[in-house]
């Protein structure tokens, strides 16, 4: 590109800022012009438009295009194959298996660990640095907690130095290194302690405030009937909090069932290890069938629904009692 052409770009990008401002302006000369009931509509109109815009172009668009192509072949005509393929060939039911352990352990065993810490060091002495040694992985991005964990789990044939913590525990204490990302099926589970590691800070935080809303005159009414400490949190904390549970066990839930990171960065979903949104992006992007991709998705959205439905639901009836 020659300068003159450049300066030519730059121009007309100047250029569609300028009318861009004055459209914008003659728009807000005339809403300021207008009676101030019409002046409201306008000004709603004019909030609203531009998110409604971003929303149908980003969200409503692609949701409908990927429904229609999952029921599509690679030459445009319906059919079922798609679904058909998902729940009959043996890797993408193993993927669908997969997800369903991913939502049973990462969401009970975040929250169970995060509420047992939130209650541990509840009014404790250093509570707040605490909260920061759990909380803090919850501030590094999946990828980097996926590339983090592929070091613990590094192998190295024997007789070399293990550089991967695990393997390394193992061989001071005279076994052989493992290779454990592709050591079926523990190496799903693997792959899960890395979702719990992040996901128990954000369940600690949100419960240890719950708890602390807990009104303390229901708990030394509990202390006074003779309570132990194990009855006054079955009976009261658990109940206080249980909005909060719904909350943290929902939104784990959704969270895992969108998991694609963590399994793309250690194993790509090799050796067994794949899940619905890996192998959504591993069909449509990589082997070239983007209706089994697309059904895929589908399949997620219909898995994710219920969920939302039901902390909506929820929360829902929390604001009525209030």
């Amino acid at each position: 590109m020659t300068t003159g052409d450049l300066l030519g770009k730059i121009l007309q990008v100047v250029m569609g800022l300028a009318v861009f401002a004055a459209i914008i302006g003659l728009l807000i000369f005339f809403i300021d012009k207008a009676p101030k009931r019409g002046r409201d509509y306008w000004q709603l109109a004019g909030f609203l438009t531009p998110a409604l815009i971003f929303l149908a172009v980003g969200l409503v668009y692609p949701a409908i295009r990927t429904s229609i192509l999952a029921f599509q072949d690679s030459s445009g005509g319906w059919t079922m194959d798609n679904f058909i393929w998902t729940f009959t060939q043996p890797t993408a039911i193993r993927t669908l298996i997969n997800t369903i352990i991913w939502v049973l352990f990462v969401p009970t065993i975040s929250t169970a660990i995060g509420l047992a810490y939130a209650v541990f060091i509840d009014k404790s002495r250093g509570e707040r640095y605490y909260k920061v040694i759990l909380f803090m992985p919850i501030a590094i991005s999946f990828v980097g907690a996926g590339i983090i964990w592929r070091f613990v789990y590094e192998y190295k044939s024997a007789g070399r130095e293990q550089i991967g913590l695990l393997n390394a525990i193992v061989v001071l204490f005279g076994g052989e290194p493992v290779q454990w990302l592709q050591t079926d099926p523990i190496n799903t589970f693997l792959l899960i302690v890395v979702m719990i590691w992040i996901q128990t800070g954000f369940a600690m935080v949100l419960l240890s405030a719950a708890i602390k809303g807990v009104p303390t005159e229901q708990i030394e009414a509990a202390q006074l009937d003779g309570t132990n400490a194990w009855q006054r949190f079955i009976n009261v904390t658990v109940p206080g909090i249980r909005g909060a549970l719904v909350v943290v066990i929902t939104t784990i839930s959704i969270a895992t069932l969108k998991v694609f990171d963590i399994v793309r960065t250690m194993t790509a979903g090799n050796f067994n290890t794949s899940v619905i949104a890996n192998e959504m992006y591993t069909q449509a992007f990589r082997a070239s069938e983007i209706g089994r991709g697309s059904a895929l998705a589908l399949i997620l959205f219909l898995l994710v629904m219920p969920i939302v439905i039901y902390n909506v639901n929820v929360l829902r009836k929390q604001r009525e009692i209030r």
